[in-house]
């Protein structure tokens, strides 16, 4: 079978997307797949969603943050875009997800915008609402493992 000439192929537009979530989650590629062809398909319906045809090529995500290169046609960037903040929850997780930038192939969106996931998380106890709590420490966020679950919490909140 022949290949369809250079003018004729579909034409790609490559989203960076940034993902963060409890520390204790685990994500996996088939469960944010899933909930983005089920966010797409409510948001622009099934003939939309056909036609911005989401798919997820890479996918890594580790205590708590992570990255994915989601691929949409080119004329249905910003469909992609508010599909994508559609996500709300994965596996039952709540997970934040942002886009980080857009790219025409994947080389160049990965050298771009993949590889900002810091990983430098700092796994402590302090003193949250008078008594003392496990944290894993982000930076400027905090995630305070409490009884009742994990806590978002900023460097101030801490005693």
């Amino acid at each position: 079978m022949k290949h369809l000439p250079k003018h004729l192929r579909p034409r790609w537009r490559y989203l960076a997307v940034g993902l963060e979530a409890h520390p204790d989650a685990s994500l996996s590629r088939g469960s944010f797949q899933r909930a983005l062809w089920y966010a797409a398909g409510n948001l622009l319906g099934d003939a939309g969603s056909a036609d911005a045809d989401l798919k997820l090529l890479t996918f890594d995500f580790a205590d708590g943050e992570g990255e994915a290169v989601v691929r949409a046609r080119h004329g249905h960037v910003e469909e992609a875009r508010a599909a994508i903040a559609c996500v709300s929850t994965v596996d039952d997780e709540p997970v934040g997800i942002h886009v980080r930038g857009i790219s025409g192939t994947v080389r160049a969106c990965e050298e771009r915008y993949m590889g900002r996931a810091s990983r430098g998380h700092v796994r402590r106890n302090a003193v949250f609402a008078g008594s003392e709590h496990p944290v894993v420490d982000r930076g400027d966020a905090v995630d305070v493992v409490t009884d009742s679950g994990v806590v978002g919490a900023t460097q101030q909140d801490l005693e």
